[in-house]
């Protein structure tokens, strides 16, 4: 390029001057005048051999750094790690970096100004991918936009690369067809990372969410922000009702608070898991329920932002072995009335005997002689009590009305209560069905209920009835000392009682009876304010005839 612009523009100023030189030798100028235009030619001559020269060199400049610019460019062009390609208007392979040629194994092709369906033809493999680059780039040209995708380009070994490809249709000012620019960037290995992470993200979900065992996360501060489905199946609480809750709030009472926090505060400290043991957990409806807990650090770049509470629902559990502690303790006490009770009866008449007969003799001692028949009396209830524990007792189940059963042990009653400074009144209350019971059983029952009322220095005794579906519900309420939270729990057990001469053998042998009819009974108390008994019996009592 540089020779041929010096030839033309040497051609060029010969002309010029063989034409000057012409015009001389066809005029009569005089001397004077050919010397100044001579002096003239010269000038001109100087001058556009300057002007060549200038932009000769220029030019030639401008040459020069243009070929550096295009050899930096092709450097920079095969030194890339992704594909690039040119194309010309008609889709013709210009250029190509050393990559693209060896992804589409075409080192050994004169790639320039063939079509991508042409090279198709000097590879089996890569056949197929090179005829859809072209239809691709075909729709590039159509939307006249850059374009973004991703390809999927097999691989001889059998695996698969992915590219990111961006694609650049170029035109001409009148809108005609000008260049191709094809740039693919390799993301297999962040798309296999994405993967991995996706699969990772869906394997928790499902650990998560389908775990059959309540589980919750904290952050560091103890705040709820994230439970799964199971959790919400066991409290009640949905997803929106707790996120965002400090578990504090949730805990049942203060002693679980306090050993949950320090449990919470070793596992944010020491970065491991710790099982914490039973919790009490308030439900949605205020009811509680156990969950066995293990706290386990959240750690994300070694960074722990939070806990996470693995749980078991063991209220069932729980409840199951209290029933089993006082399953033991009412077989203890069966075993040894068994083995007591009839070899204290014998002695106990013969001593109530001597005494009666020493009553009816002795004025002096009257005194003596009653406290010691009275005592003897209370010996020989706590004898029978036991025997009723120890010995399975046949029962026959009939219908009766259970306000008549209790208006019985009313008027029994009244005399003591009326000594004792208690009333006892029955509320009005619609129409009870008869149930089907033991009424001598259920008798006693009330019998147990109301006295304790009564010793509990209750001025005040009020029985209330009422029935909702199958069931008949009894209400004993007294506004007597009552019994403190941490003693309601043990009422009924054998041998647990708060008055200074009882056995708390009534409540159990009571409890017995009613769990005999398929009840419930229950009790709700507070110091200084009285005792509620709600006792539940169902209407037709389907039990067999069994132990009391």
């Amino acid at each position: 390029m540089p020779k041929l612009f010096v030839y033309i523009h040497v051609i060029c100023c010969l002309s010029i001057l063989l034409l000057i030189e012409w015009y001389l030798t066809i005029t009569n100028l005089p001397f004077h005048k050919l010397m100044i235009i001579q002096r003239i030619e010269g000038i001109l001559f100087i001058i556009i051999t300057t002007v060549i020269l200038y932009f000769f060199l220029k030019k030639r400049k401008s040459y020069t750094l243009l070929k550096e610019e295009q050899e930096r460019l092709q450097t920079l062009i095969h030194s890339m790690a992704d594909f690039v390609n040119f194309k010309d208007g008609q889709g013709r392979w210009t250029e190509v970096n050393k990559f693209g040629l060896e992804l589409f194994q075409l080192e050994q092709v004169n790639y320039k100004g063939k079509k991508d369906s042409e090279l198709a033809q000097y590879t089996d493999f890569y056949k197929e991918a090179l005829e859809y680059c072209e239809t691709s780039d075909e729709e590039t040209w159509v939307s006249r936009q850059v374009t973004r995708c991703e390809e999927i380009i097999p691989m001889p070994d059998g695996d698969h690369k992915t590219f990111d490809t961006i694609k650049v249709p170029l035109f001409h000012e009148d809108g005609s067809r000008r260049a191709f620019v094809v740039i693919g960037r390799d993301i297999t290995e962040r798309v296999k990372a994405e993967q991995h992470l996706l699969q990772s993200q869906q394997q928790y979900k499902s650990l998560f969410d389908y775990n059959p065992d309540p589980l919750l996360m904290m952050d560091i501060h103890g705040i709820i922000s994230n439970t799964n489905p199971r959790f919400k199946g066991i409290t009640c609480w949905g997803f929106d009702d707790i996120i965002g809750v400090s578990i504090m709030d949730i805990l049942a009472n203060s002693n679980d608070k306090e050993s949950f926090q320090k449990s919470f505060t070793d596992v944010i400290e020491t970065r491991t898991g710790i099982t914490h043991g039973d919790i009490s957990i308030l439900t949605k409806h205020e009811e509680t329920v156990i969950l066995y807990f293990t706290l386990v650090p959240m750690l994300i770049n070694d960074q722990i932002v939070g806990v996470i509470g693995y749980a078991q629902d063991v209220t069932l559990m729980r409840e199951t072995e209290e029933m089993l502690r006082k399953t033991e303790k009412l077989s203890v006490v069966g075993e040894l009335a068994a083995s007591v009770a009839h070899e204290v009866r014998n002695p106990l008449t013969s001593l109530t005997g001597f005494v009666q007969l020493l009553k009816s003799n002795e004025i002096e001692y009257q005194h003596y002689y009653s406290i010691m028949l009275s005592e003897l009396d209370r010996i020989n209830l706590i004898v029978s009590e036991l025997l009723v524990l120890a010995k399975p007792q046949k029962i026959n189940f009939s219908d009766h009305n259970i306000v008549m059963l209790m208006n019985d042990v009313v008027t029994l009653l009244k005399p003591e209560a009326n000594l004792n400074g208690a009333s006892i009144s029955i509320k009005e209350h619609e129409p009870i069905p008869a149930i089907r019971c033991e009424a001598n059983q259920l008798k006693q029952v009330f019998i147990n209920i109301i006295k304790n009322s009564i010793e509990a220095s209750a001025t005040s005794v009020s029985i209330e009835f009422s029935t909702k579906r199958d069931q008949v519900t009894v209400k004993i309420k007294d506004n007597g000392h009552g019994v403190g939270k941490a003693r309601i729990q043990h009422l009924g057990e054998p041998f647990y009682s708060s008055k200074e001469k009882g056995t708390g053998l009534g409540l159990t042998v009571s409890s017995r009876i009613i769990e005999t009819h398929r009840g419930n009974i229950s009790f709700d108390s507070t110091l200084g304010r009285g005792t509620e008994v709600l006792l539940s019996l169902p209407i037709n009592c389907h039990s067999q005839q069994s132990t009391g």
